[in-house]
C-alpha cells in the first residue's frame, strides 16, 4: 500500500482529498446531530436527519452515477466539493429551521452521492490494473481512518469554536479538498452516451443485470448489508440489557468494528495485489456475517469486542474486493453509473435492515437478532459461491 502511494502522485492527491473531505463529513454529522437534538429535543428528528443524509440520495443513484460518466471526473469531484462547502457554510451561518435544514442536508447528501462514484471510477485512470487492489486499499484505509477521527475532532472543536464554528471548519475542509483535486490530471473516459439521460440510466442499470458476475456481486453485497446493518443498534441493547455494562462499554464496542476495519486494510496492504478478488469478497461476506452471528453467543464485552473486530476485518475485505472487481469488469465509460447504482442499492439495503432489524430486536432481543441476522448473512455468502460464474475470466476483465 505504501509503495503504490509513494510512487503514484495522483493517487496521493485523491486519497488525501478524500481523507480531508470525509473528516469534515464526520465532523458535521456529529455537530448537526447535536444541533437537531438540542433544538427539536426528539429522537425522531435525529433519525430524520440520518435518513435524509443516508437513504434519500440512494433513490437518485441511477441518475447521479451518470454525471461522472458524462463529464470529466476531476471536474465533477471539484464541483461537488465546492458545492458541499457552500451548503455547509450556509447552514453554519443561518442554522435554519428543521425542515429547511433537512432539505439542505438532503441536497448536500445527493451531491456527495455524485462525488463517491466519480472518485471510485477515477482510480483505473490513475493506476495500472495490477495496482487496483492496493489503490482501493489506500482509499479505504484513509476514508475509514477519517471516519474514526471525525467524531474525536468534533469533541475537540465544539468547546473551542461552538457548533457554528465547527460547521465552518467542515466547509473549509471541502474547499481544501477541491484545491487538492485541482492537481489531478483530466479524467475523462471513453464517451458512449445515449440520446437522453434516461437512456444512459438504463444502460447503467443494464450493465449490472446483463453481466452475471456483476449481478452476483451486487445482490450478494446488498443481501449481506440487509442482513447485518442493524448491528450498531443491536450492540447498544446487547451491552446495556444483556451484559449490564456501562455507556463507556457501548462506545468501546461500537469502536471495535472501526478498529477491525483499519487492521483489515493494514493486512490487505501486504497481500491484496496477489489475492483473488472474488475469494476475498466471499471471505469478507463470511467474516462480517459470522462476526455478528457469534456476537450473539458472546459471554461478555471482551468477547463481543473481538468478534466485532473480526466483523471489521470482513468489511475491509468486502470494500477492497467489490471496488476492484467493478473496476475490472465494467467498461470505463460506465464505471460511474455502476458504482452509483451499487452504493444506492447498499443504502436501500441498509434502510431495510434498520426497519426489519428494529422489529426483530423488539420481538426476540439482541442475542437472537445477532444470531439470526449473522446466520442469514452467511447463507447469502453461500449463495454467492453457488451462483458465481464458473469461468474465472469472467471475474477478471471488462465485459
Amino acid at each position: 500500500m505504501l509503495t503504490v502511494l509513494r510512487e503514484n502522485g495522483p493517487l496521493r492527491v485523491l486519497s488525501t482529498a478524500r481523507v480531508v473531505s470525509v473528516l469534515g463529513d464526520m465532523l458535521s454529522l456529529v455537530v448537526l446531530m447535536l444541533h437537531v437534538e438540542s433544538v427539536a429535543g426528539k429522537a425522531i428528528a435525529v433519525a430524520a436527519l440520518l435518513l435524509v443524509g443516508d437513504f434519500a440520495p440512494s433513490l437518485l443513484s441511477p441518475f447521479t452515477g451518470v454525471i461522472s460518466d458524462r463529464f470529466d471526473r476531476r471536474t465533477v469531484m471539484i464541483v461537488c466539493e465546492v458545492a458541499q462547502g457552500v451548503l455547509l457554510a450556509v447552514i453554519a451561518l443561518t442554522l435554519p429551521p428543521l425542515p429547511v435544514l433537512l432539505l439542505l442536508v438532503g441536497v448536500r447528501a445527493v451531491i456527495g452521492q455524485i462525488f463517491l462514484p466519480a472518485s471510485r471510477a477515477a482510480v483505473p485512470s490513475l493506476v495500472p490494473d495490477k495496482d487496483l487492489a492496493p489503490a482501493n486499499t489506500v482509499l479505504g484505509f484513509g476514508s475509514n481512518s477519517a471516519e474514526v477521527l471525525g467524531p474525536l475532532l468534533a469533541a475537540a472543536l465544539i468547546p473551542l469554536v461552538g457548533l457554528r464554528g465547527a460547521l465552518l471548519v467542515d466547509a473549509v475542509s471541502f474547499g481544501l479538498s477541491a484545491l487538492l483535486l485541482l492537481k489531478l490530471p483530466r479524467l475523462r473516459g471513453p464517451a458512449e452516451f445515449g440520446d437522453s439521460l434516461f437512456t444512459d440510466v438504463k444502460a447503467g442499470l443494464g450493465e449490472i443485470w446483463g453481466n452475471r458476475a456483476l449481478r452476483v456481486i451486487f445482490l450478494g453485497f446488498c443481501g449481506v448489508v440487509a442482513c447485518t446493518a442493524i448491528d450498531d443498534v443491536a450492540i447498544v441493547m446487547l451491552t446495556k440489557d444483556v451484559f449490564r455494562a456501562s455507556d463507556s462499554a457501548v462506545g468501546v464496542l461500537l469502536a471495535s468494528v472501526g478498529i477491525g476495519l483499519l487492521a483489515g486494510y493494514a493486512l490487505l496492504a501486504k497481500g491484496s495485489a496477489r489475492a483473488s478478488m472474488i475469494v476475498l469478497l466471499v471471505v469478507g461476506f463470511v467474516l462480517s456475517s459470522a462476526g455478528n452471528l457469534l456476537t450473539g453467543l458472546a459471554s461478555g464485552v471482551a468477547m463481543a469486542f473481538a468478534l466485532q473486530a473480526v466483523r471489521g476485518l470482513g468489511i475491509a475485505a468486502m470494500d477492497v474486493a467489490h471496488s476492484t472487481l467493478i473496476q475490472r469488469l465494467v467498461p470505463g465509460d460506465r464505471t460511474g453509473r455502476v458504482f452509483g447504482n451499487f452504493y444506492g442499492g447498499i443504502g436501500v439495503a441498509a434502510a431495510v435492515s434498520y426497519i426489519g432489524g428494529g422489529l426483530l430486536l423488539d420481538a426476540v432481543g439482541p442475542e437472537l437478532t445477532f444470531i439470526l441476522s449473522g446466520g442469514a448473512g452467511v447463507l447469502v455468502a453461500a449463495w454467492v459461491v453457488a451462483a458465481s460464474p464458473t469461468r474465472g475470466v469472467e471475474w477478471e476483465s471488462a465485459s
